[in-house]
C-alpha cells in the first residue's frame, strides 16, 4: 500500500500487485475500498492468477485514503483526475480502466478525456448513465443515503440502509461519506460519444442499478455486455464476472 499527493494536495492510497501487460486499474464503488470491493470479491485474484499488473486506488474519502469532511472536495469531475493522477505517477502510458458503481461512473468520465485508456470495462450501472446522467436516481434518491449516513440511520429506505450496513462492514467514516454523497449529487454524464475504446459492460441480473444494460453497452461506440448472476453486491463475487473480466482485460 502507497500513498501519493494528488492534483489538489490529498494524499490517496492505492495498490500494486505486478505482472505482465497493459496495468488493469480498478475503481471501486461508493462506500467500498479495495479490499471490499475487489479482494475480499476475488478480482484481484483472478487478474493475478491470468497473470496481469493490476492496481487499485482508494477513492478520497475512503479506505485508506485522506477524508476530509467538505462535500466540495468531492466532485465526478475531480475523482475522475484522481484516477489520471494515479497514472501520472506510476507513469502509465496505456491501462485498462475498470470501475464499479460509483467507479464506473468515474471510469466513464477517465475514459472520455484521457487518451491512456485502451480498454474500459464497468459494472454495476446500466441505462441510469444515459437516463440520469449517471446514477439511477430512480433507483435511490441521494437525500435518502444522506440520512443513511447520520445517526443510525432511521428513516432510510431499505435500500439506503444497504450502504449504511456496508459503511459500519467496512468502517467507514460516514461523516466523509455523506459528504461525498453531497459533493457527488450531480449528473455528470453528457454523452458517451468519446468513449470509442473496446469497452465491456458487466451487470447482474438482479441489480437494479444496472437495469437494462443493454441500453448503455449499445450507447458505448465499442460496447458489449455481460450479465452475470447476481445483486449490486453479490454480482462482482460471482465467478462469471472473473471470467468475463480477465477474458476481456486480455
Amino acid at each position: 500500500m502507497t500513498k501519493f499527493k494528488t492534483w489538489d494536495g490529498l494524499e490517496l492510497n492505492y495498490r500494486v500487485w505486478e505482472g505482465e501487460g497493459t496495468p488493469v486499474v480498478l475503481q471501486h464503488g461508493v462506500v467500498a475500498d479495495t479490499n471490499a470491493n475487489w479482494m475480499g470479491t476475488g478480482v484481484v485474484g483472478a487478474l493475478q492468477a491470468s497473470g496481469r499488473t493490476v492496481v487499485s486506488l482508494d477513492a478520497r474519502g475512503h479506505g485508506r485514503s485522506d477524508k476530509p469532511h467538505d462535500a466540495a472536495r468531492y466532485t465526478w469531475a475531480g475523482m475522475a483526475r484522481d484516477v489520471s493522477a494515479l497514472y501520472d505517477e506510476l507513469g502509465f502510458d496505456r491501462v485498462v480502466q475498470v470501475g464499479y458503481s460509483m467507479g464506473a461512473i468515474i471510469s466513464l468520465l477517465v475514459a472520455g478525456t484521457d487518451p491512456r485508456v485502451a480498454k474500459l470495462a464497468v459494472g454495476g450501472i446500466g441505462s441510469g448513465v444515459l437516463d440520469c446522467g449517471g446514477v439511477d436516481r430512480r433507483v435511490i434518491n441521494i437525500d435518502d443515503l444522506r440520512t443513511a449516513m447520520r445517526g443510525d440511520g432511521a428513516g432510510a429506505p431499505p435500500i439506503a440502509m444497504m450502504f449504511r450496513i456496508l459503511a459500519d462492514a467496512v468502517r467507514a467514516d460516514r461523516e466523509a461519506i455523506e459528504a461525498v454523497t453531497t459533493g457527488l449529487d450531480e449528473e455528470p454524464i453528457e454523452s458517451l460519444a468519446d468513449i470509442t475504446m473496446p469497452s465491456l459492460v458487466l451487470a447482474g441480473d438482479k441489480d437494479p442499478f444496472a437495469a437494462e444494460p443493454e441500453r448503455l453497452a449499445a450507447a458505448l461506440p465499442d460496447g458489449t455486455l455481460r450479465v452475470v448472476p447476481g445483486d449490486h453486491l453479490m454480482a462482482v463475487v460471482d465467478p462469471a464476472f472473473h471470467a468475463a473480466l480477465v477474458e476481456f482485460v486480455h
